[in-house]
């Protein structure tokens, strides 16, 4: 596990593009956390390390939204509106077995349907610290993802 407290929306756009760096097709992020904590803005940091030119928005309405043109693609999902059930209906099972990276933002809501192996990061606001103040930590489940969290780390000590 590793934490780290960012001041700015610019810094949780670049822990974001350093993560890229190591991702692989079938990479399964999880964003969980506080609305308004940045997990949106992390994406756009995914996105662009990713090399993708996209504009990246929220996919609150839309639950998936699909960015190519980069060294993957990348499929973000905010699945906040399956908070009774249907995620099975989105096939899940594709797009993370697919060719991409996937994002998940609000999966305590697909719980059951997460492959095993994932990246956790939990986004806490704390706006008695500042308005831009957040607290991220990284919760590894899988080597690969143990090995670039300990990355992440080391670049930040």
């Amino acid at each position: 596990m590793f934490e780290i407290t960012v001041t700015s929306p610019e810094e949780t756009m670049a822990l974001g593009q350093q993560l890229a760096a190591g991702l692989h097709a079938q990479d399964v992020i999880l964003l969980d956390g506080d609305l308004g904590a940045g997990k949106t803005t992390f994406t756009k940091g995914l996105a662009v390390g990713l090399g993708i030119k996209r504009h990246v928005k929220s996919p609150t309405f839309t639950i998936i939204r699909e960015y190519q043109g980069g060294r993957l693609p990348l499929y973000h999902m905010d699945v906040y509106r399956l908070e009774n059930g249907g995620g099975d209906e989105l096939g899940l099972d594709e797009y993370f077995n697919g060719d991409g990276v996937n994002v998940i933002e609000w999966s305590k809501f697909i719980a059951d349907e997460l492959p095993a192996a994932y990246l956790r990061i939990v986004f806490k606001r704390d706006d008695e610290a500042g308005e831009s103040q957040r607290t991220l930590r990284f919760e590894p489940v899988s080597a690969h993802f143990e090995k670039l969290v300990a990355q992440l780390a080391v670049a930040h000590e």
